[in-house]
């Protein structure tokens, strides 16, 4: 496959973690111990974690609200990320901003955004100032093909390519904006075209193949230090609905269950095994690996303490 075995390995796992997260948060949500809504993206795993595992500690990433896969793969703690789902203190944002507005510094994420296209001009100006200050690093921008019909993106694309910014705008194409399906909302099949209204670079590849998406970061890091922007179309469906609260019924099961067939863990676990890089029973003990890896993040979250009432308006800037 052209890639590192130890890599194939982590790419495996952060899909299992990922999968193993959405799937047990949903059941939590289910039991009523999560309040409001969540996003999910089960079916869109190798997307962020193909991405964010070609990028170095010092790149930054910019969320969407779809974005467990992204927070994973660039290796924010999983117990942190589950706890603050859970609203409790011990959250990454103590248990304010639940699921669609993690971030981590440490990490290299700006944070999830619960505005559509809302990251994409934060992360503008986030690659200005690594081009400012001479920084040998890019900032990746996650969005939604919905995104891509927002002023902020078009905006942003013109002043990135002007600026020469190292930055890679990612959109996560599932087809559709919550029910709207792309052709729907957009005269053109392959968003990656828009790309040549600023001069700059645009590709779209399968992004349920996660060593795909690995290999084409990788190279398109290097040429972003040297040329600027471009944009990449990364082409899934999430299997889920568009929220907890989404009846589906916009699509066809029909649609849905001919999608599963190329759910990304499988085809990639597939894959594996028949080229020979790992044996069944090793994927099977990463499987087990990310199942031991959640259930620690729920004991972790479950124990932790509830935010305390008399500190809700600490950290809120007027």
């Amino acid at each position: 496959m052209g890639v590192p075995r130890e890599t194939l390995r982590e790419l495996y796992l952060k899909m299992a973690q990922t999968r193993r997260f959405e799937e047990t948060a949903a059941r939590l949500f289910t039991e009523g111990k999560v309040h409001g809504t969540a996003h999910f993206c089960i079916g869109e795993e190798a997307t962020g974690v193909g991405v964010c595992s070609a990028l170095a500690p010092e790149d930054l990433i910019a969320q969407t609200h779809r974005g467990h896969n992204q927070a994973i793969g660039k290796g924010m703690d999983i117990r942190r990320m589950m706890a603050e789902f859970l609203g409790k203190e011990t959250g990454y944002c103590r248990g304010r901003g639940g699921c669609m507005h993690i971030a981590d510094a440490s990490v290299g994420s700006l944070g999830a955004n619960g505005i559509v296209g809302g990251g994409i001009p934060i992360a503008v100006g986030a690659a200005f100032a690594q081009n400012y200050r001479g920084q040998d690093a890019i900032t990746v921008c996650f969005f939604g093909d919905g995104a891509a019909n927002e002023g902020a993106f078009h905006e942003a694309l013109n002043l990135a390519s002007v600026w020469k910014l190292p930055i890679l705008f990612v959109c996560v194409n599932n087809y559709y904006a919550m029910s709207t399906h792309l052709s729907l909302h957009m005269n053109i099949k392959d968003i990656s075209v828009r790309a040549k209204s600023y001069g700059i670079p645009g590709f779209s590849l399968d992004g349920n193949d996660v060593v795909a998406v690995y290999t084409a970061t990788l190279e398109a890091k290097k040429r972003i230090l040297e040329n600027g922007p471009e944009l990449m179309v990364l082409n899934t469906y999430r299997i889920m609905g568009h929220s907890k609260s989404d009846p589906q019924t916009y699509r066809t099961r029909d649609e849905v269950e001919a999608w599963k067939k190329k759910d990304p863990l499988l085809l990639f676990r597939n894959r594996l095994v028949e080229a020979g890089e790992f044996l069944a029973s090793d994927l099977d003990a990463l499987d087990a690996q990310a199942a031991r890896d959640v259930a620690e993040a729920v004991e972790y979250a479950e124990s932790s303490p509830e935010p305390k009432v008399e500190e809700a308006l600490q950290d809120v800037l007027a």
